[in-house]
């Protein structure tokens, strides 16, 4: 079926890492898709509502909303954001459109397993790579089963990187802990913040990554900060990058 797609690339995403805009962009229309960037997107919200200002932040849903109606799906290579528009815009009137937005936008993973149910990707990355699983996607979206549960093991995000030839997929010790940045907790409780992600990179230099990826550019952007500040080899990419490349 030939979807009409609308992207939506996070702030940080368009500003620092605008290579993991292009690369969720080449992997939509390498499955067929119509995929349109409204240009005059901004924010979804997020940091002002995780500051406890969520009243001004309804601003940023309204025109949200008024940018990405009439799409068939939403697509964003941010569980965050994603978790955003689905669980946060009931605070604003529940229109059609609203009620629309709020089922049809979705994580990239997530679309491409629940929505395209892809189960072949033309893509190769020849490198040891941990999967980092951020919070607002394992808990908020389900794009994984939670460890601290009594269920099914699974994960959307690794199930894809299975299809990418001559990838090495490494187990971690912890599968599913917080990296510590958390938005605008990174901020207002640095050392905390830094300490998390310290245990988080550790976690994958024991096991022997040569990159860490997520569906969460934020969570790599903090890991990649004190990567870079402690001069190590480690790298941090996207999954959409690696999805896409060939």
């Amino acid at each position: 079926m030939q979807y009409n797609v609308g992207l939506f690339i996070p702030c940080y995403i368009d500003t620092f890492y605008p290579q993991a805009g292009v690369a969720t962009l080449q992997l939509l229309e390498k499955q067929g898709l119509r995929v349109t960037y409204p240009l005059k997107q901004t924010c979804c919200g997020q940091p002002l509502a995780n500051s406890g200002s969520e009243r001004e932040a309804r601003e940023c849903y309204r025109h949200f909303v008024d940018c990405f109606k009439g799409f068939d799906y939403v697509v964003t290579p941010s569980g965050s954001c994603a978790y955003q528009v689905i669980h946060h815009f009931d605070t604003i009137e529940q229109t059609d459109e609203v009620k629309h937005l709020r089922t049809t936008t979705f994580e990239l993973c997530s679309f491409l397993t629940d929505v395209l149910k892809i189960e072949h990707l033309d893509a190769r990355f020849p490198h040891r790579v941990g999967l980092h699983q951020s919070c607002h996607g394992l808990r908020g979206l389900k794009i994984a089963s939670a460890s601290e549960l009594i269920e099914r093991r699974y994960s959307k995000a690794r199930r894809l990187l299975g299809m990418v030839k001559d990838i090495q997929l490494i187990d971690l010790d912890r599968t599913d802990e917080c990296c510590g940045f958390g938005g605008t907790f990174s901020v207002f409780e640095p050392d905390v913040s830094v300490k998390m992600g310290r245990d988080r990179i550790a976690d994958h230099e024991r096991n022997g990554a040569e990159y860490i990826t997520s569906y969460d550019m934020s969570c790599l952007m903090h890991l990649e900060g004190i990567i870079r500040h402690a001069r190590k080899p480690l790298k941090v990419i996207h999954i959409a990058e690696i999805l896409n490349n060939s």
